[in-house]
Formats: structure tokens, sequence, C-alpha cells
């Protein structure tokens, strides 16, 4: 009976490692795989070639330059539009902007949207979002007749919180309007000013009747950009409303562009996509040289001079250094004076000048953003 228990424990134990091994493979080939994948692609992206990155941004400024942005732009016709009588001028000025038009179903009714063409491949270095499908912009077209019942409805009836039919606060789009003809419509019914317009939508004034003129449309013009946001765009023709169409066409077809130099690195940053300068690295490699083109930069230093302020503090650190070691405000000002500056020979020997060392030291230890450095200027 003593040896039955020892062989059980050991069958039982083998038994253990029998079945453990497969569980390990199972579980390991399941994590291994993704985690190689991304190490995979951290691996290029950080061993991608530096020429290969600036063809790569080349590429897509070509993509995003406003007259290739136009051409992958579609503007989205509903076709309740084309039954005025004027859509054709609005058609005609779209056919020669260059960009695509479809006349499909919208809501709401008789708006136009506008859609981006998403180039394949993707650019690299170009971040998704610039390449939206659908722009978030929206221009629904009013009669004056609509738009004067939702002007009385907004002034006179319900105040803040009526909801006006064309207002959709859900909505992530952002609508804009448009009216056709107002001035002209209003003029037509001024001889009848006192007669009063009939408003049944609005619950609780059925058959309520005012006189709706300037005054109100100005109030609800104010009103909807205060609340709502909106804009609106009033025109006296299909003219006016096409060279609106066309201008807001082209300014969506810059926003991508714009976007993507703003998120760009500065050019003069070394750590940028684009480097024009010197790196300098961690051992102190390229300092001297940073230093010096700092130097440069301020006005009136030759290339001589700037040689003279490098070779005598070699970093701006070993310079703040001396400067804290002076023991008097002229002795930081005059540090950099009296430095020889190396002259062709025959010439006659120059030195940095007070002037400019005044300059630098004010650079290094003044903490005045407001500073002007050079008082010739």
């Amino acid at each position: 009976m003593a040896k039955v228990g020892p062989r059980r424990a050991g069958g039982s134990y083998r038994g253990r490692r029998q079945r453990r091994p497969p569980t390990w493979e199972i579980s390991d080939s399941d994590t291994e795989g993704p985690v190689g994948t991304e190490a995979d692609s951290e691996a290029a992206t950080r061993s991608r070639d530096p020429a290969e990155e600036r063809r790569a941004t080349a590429e897509a400024l070509r993509l995003l330059r406003p007259e290739q942005a136009l051409r992958r732009l579609a503007v989205r016709v509903d076709p309740a539009i084309l039954e005025d009588a004027g859509a054709d001028i609005l058609m005609e000025a779209l056919g020669s902007l260059g960009c695509e038009y479809h006349i499909e179903p919208q809501r709401p009714v008789r708006s136009l949207r506008w859609s981006r063409v998403k180039p394949e491949p993707c650019p690299y270095g170009v971040p998704p979002e610039m390449w939206a499908a659908d722009e978030q912009e929206l221009l629904l077209l009013l009669e004056p007749e609509e738009f004067l019942q939702g002007v009385f409805q907004l002034t006179q009836i319900c105040g803040p919180t009526c909801s006006v039919p064309w207002i959709s606060p859900e909505s992530p789009t952002c609508t804009h309007l448009a009216v056709i003809g107002l001035d002209a419509y209003l003029w037509s019914y001024q001889p009848n000013a006192q007669e009063e317009m009939q408003q049944p939508e609005c619950p609780g004034v059925a058959h309520a009747k005012v006189a709706v003129g300037w005054p109100e449309v100005e109030e609800a013009l104010v009103l909807l950009q205060l609340w709502a946001n909106l804009d609106v765009l009033l025109v006296a023709s299909w003219q006016e409303l096409s060279q609106h169409v066309c201008a807001f066409t082209k300014a969506l077809a810059q926003r991508p562009f714009k976007q993507f130099q703003e998120c760009m690195a500065f050019p003069f940053c070394t750590a940028g996509r684009c480097v024009t300068g010197k790196r300098v690295t961690s051992d102190g490699t390229g300092l001297r040289g940073a230093w010096w083109r700092q130097i440069r930069q301020f006005n009136r230093v030759s290339p001589a001079v700037a040689d003279a302020v490098v070779t005598a503090f070699p970093s701006p650190r070993l310079l703040q250094q001396a400067y804290l070691a002076c023991s008097t405000e002229q002795e930081r000002l005059t540090l950099l004076a009296d430095l020889p500056v190396k002259v062709d020979e025959g010439a006659r020997p120059r030195r940095v000048g007070s002037d400019l060392s005044r300059r630098i030291c004010l650079f290094l230890t003044s903490t005045n953003p407001d500073l002007l450095l050079d008082l010739s200027s």
C-alpha cells in the first residue's frame, strides 16, 4: 500500500506534464503572432529611408494640392433643385468648375452635399481623417415663403425653444441656408404689408396672423447665428448662388492641404521630416555647427565674427557659465567685445565689438520676451 501511493502520485504528475505542452503551445502561438507583426511594422517604420519619407511627403502634397483635390470632390445635388428653371445656371457652373456632380436624392430635400474620393493607395504620412469620404457641410435651398414661416416661428411665436423645420440639432452636418429672391418677394408684398400671414404650424397659435418684414428677417438672422450657429445666404438670383457654391467648393478643396501643412513639422526643426540642418547628437556632435548658425542669425554678423565667438565659447552653456562668473552687469555686456576676429593679411585688426556682445548677452540672460535686442532695427 505504501508503494501504490507514490505510483499514483507519479502517474498524475506525468499526466499533467503530458497535457501541459499543447496548452502552452497554443497560448504562445496566439500571443506571438500579433506581437511579431506589430514589432515588424514598428521596425519597418523605424528603418524607413529618409529619402523615401521625403518622396512620400512630396507625393502626399501633390495629391492634396487644391487643383488635384478639386478633381476628387463631388457635389451631390438633390433632383428637386432641378425643378426650378434657374437650376441650369448652377449645373453649368459646376460643370465648368472641374469637379464632379451627381444628381441623387438628398435628405433634406432641395439640398447639396459634398463628398471626397479617397485615393488608392493612401499616401504615407497623411492622417486618415484628411481623406474623409463625406464632408460635414450641407447647403439647403429654401423658398422665400418657407423661410418667412421659419422667421415667424423664431421671432413671434415660440421664442428660443421653437423647433424650426430646417434645423436638426442631432445631425452632425454643418448646415447652411440659402434663399433666392427674398428681397424681391418682400418688395412685391410691400403694398399689402398690413395683411396678415396665417401660420397654423405652431400648436396653440393656430390661425395666428402677422406681417413679416425686413426687421423680423434681420432679427431671425441674428437668432439663427446665436442659437444654432446657422448661416443664411440671401441671394437675388441663381447666378449669385452659383458663384457662392463654386467658391465654397474651392474652399473645401483647399481644406485638406491647409490641414496637412498645419500638422507638418516646422522645416527649421531638425527633428522634423524635412531636415535641412545638422542634428545634434547626445555626445555633442553637431553642437558647434548649430551654435555657429545661431550666432549668424543675428543682424550684421559675418562668418568670421561667428567663428570668433564659437572659438572662444564652443557651446551656449559655456558662455552662460562665463556670464554667471561675471560680477557686474557691465562686465557681462562687454564679455565678448574684445574677442579678436580673424582677418586677411594686411587688413586692419577687428574685434567682435560691444554692440554684438550686448545683444548676445541679452539673448542668453534676459527673461523679457518683449525686449528689443537690435536697437538699430
